[in-house]
């Protein structure tokens, strides 16, 4: 079954086509495309008409452009439109006008992608569920997962994000979803907003999109939920709150954090019941618990929903752990890293900083006696005027007490560096390539060690270089609690 044939793209985008084609998905990059693809030749940092004819070499069925580039064919087939994003919007708007799908929205500060991949896990054996690829959340990215938008799909998970004002509702109005969810609101992109108010505001216009008796599914435990709630009654949606207080309709009302994994239970409007994730973490299991209140929504299977959260692993950089050895002929060398260097800000750094206070190292198995927990934090980027008195905050955290040694990287970061107990204190850099040449000092045979930090502080590349001092273990079975 085709995705789009050249009559149905050309009806969708007011474009023409120059030959008759059919496309069976579609590409915005020619190291992913697969053949059969329409792809898209965007303009971003390079131009995609640049690529228009190595995508056709590599098996393309078409491509969308604004003007025929040259060295292309003259019988080559083209979807030839007035402006390709503009194009590729239309085509994702009739890619969710011609389905029967029910259609999730999901942003927050905090989660979106780790729970747009919960929801992809718990929907697969209630109905054939799309969502997007990585984190596909913004200008292009929302109207390129709809106009991926199988014909036969059941259900569609769609991530919303935003960097500043205004950005929410049109993508909102683009998904036109039957229910919104939305994670928290935090202390991101503060320097598009005057105040966690403002980034409430613009969360809540997902609501925007909402089609009539659609539901929205909020964090109610923010001191801006009420914001929240306000936009979804003023949308007439069907409003439910997620969370631990009692207030909330759906509710967090127990959790156990092992070492590879979270034992929790909750209360879905009523109905008990309890779930396990392959991953540590309170944040984690909070929105568990939304996704579960966004089954109850769909009036899905809320026990089958319960039971397959097991499936569900965070994206890499959002928290994954692994175990490490030393030597690979001795099993007892080992470390455990934590990798969340995708994205940062005060409250996604609180979430993981309780799941690395949570973990237990082992003692008498290193060079160092005593096993120790590790921080290795980079900057959290975009939060504005206050961003040093974000960062030297960090150090009054409880859990930030339980730990051994934080390493901090990046110019923000040496606020909380000056802040920390001297017992506490570990190196400071101002980049990332300084820590990275110093990543053989900075873990030992049972090290628990988490390395965090915004996209922008690079900190992934010190994971890559402790990653590189070990030899990865098969899976090992989860701890007993």
């Amino acid at each position: 079954m085709s995705l789009w044939t050249a009559a149905e793209a050309a009806a969708a985008t007011g474009g023409r086509a120059t030959a008759d084609w059919a496309a069976s998905g579609v590409s915005i990059d020619t190291r992913s495309l697969c053949p059969g693809d329409l792809f898209v030749a965007l303009k971003d940092i390079r131009d995609g008409h640049d690529f228009v004819t190595q995508a056709l070499k590599n098996g393309a069925a078409a491509a969308l452009v604004s003007r025929v580039p040259e060295n292309v064919a003259k019988d080559a087939p083209l979807l030839i439109v007035d402006d390709v994003l503009a194009g590729l919007e239309r085509l994702g708007r009739a890619g969710r006008a011609r389905s029967g799908a029910r259609v999730i929205g999901i942003t927050g500060s905090v989660g979106k992608t780790s729970t747009k991949e919960m929801l992809r896990a718990v929907l697969a054996r209630q109905g054939r569920v799309h969502a997007a690829e990585k984190s596909f959340n913004n200008h292009w990215g929302v109207p390129l997962t709809l106009a991926r938008l199988p014909r036969d799909a059941e259900f569609a998970v769609i991530e919303i994000g935003m960097n500043h004002p205004g950005e929410i509702a049109p993508l909102a109005r683009l998904a036109r979803p039957h229910v919104v969810m939305i994670t928290t609101v935090a202390a991101a992109h503060l320097e598009a907003f005057e105040n966690l108010e403002g980034i409430a505001r613009e969360k809540a216009s997902i609501c925007d999109g909402l089609k009539p008796g659609g539901h929205a599914v909020l964090n109610g435990d923010l001191a801006t939920s009420p914001i929240l709630i306000a936009a979804a009654r003023a949308a007439a949606a069907h409003v439910t709150t997620f969370g631990e207080s009692d207030a909330v309709s759906h509710r967090l009302t127990g959790l156990q954090l092992g070492r590879n994994r979270t034992v929790a239970r909750a209360d879905i409007d009523g109905t008990g019941l309890v779930f396990k994730l392959g991953s540590p973490g309170r944040h984690f299991a909070l929105n568990a618990v939304g996704v579960l209140g966004v089954v109850a929504a769909l009036d899905g299977d809320l026990a089958l929903a319960a039971q397959d959260l097991r499936l569900w692993q965070p994206p890499a950089g959002r928290g994954t752990i692994e175990t490490l050895t030393f030597d690979r002929f001795d099993d007892r060398l080992t470390f455990d890293l934590i990798d969340d260097a995708y994205n940062a800000n005060p409250t996604s750094m609180a979430a993981s900083l309780e799941v690395l206070a949570a973990t237990a190292p082992r003692d008498d198995v290193g060079r160092i006696a005593r096993g120790r927990r590790i921080a290795v934090l980079g900057d959290m980027l975009e939060l504005g005027p206050d961003e040093t008195g974000l960062h030297a905050g960090l150090a009054g955290l409880a859990s930030l007490k339980a730990l051994d040694l934080v390493h901090t990287v990046g110019p923000r970061m040496q606020a909380l560096h000056d802040a920390l107990p001297e017992d506490q204190r570990g190196i400071w850099v101002e980049t990332a390539p300084e820590m990275v040449k110093r990543a053989h000092t900075l873990v030992d045979a049972g090290d628990v060690v988490l390395v965090k930090g915004s996209l922008g502080s690079k900190v992934s590349t010190v994971v890559d270089a402790i990653r590189k001092l070990g030899h990865p273990l098969p899976t090992q079975s989860e701890d007993q609690a």
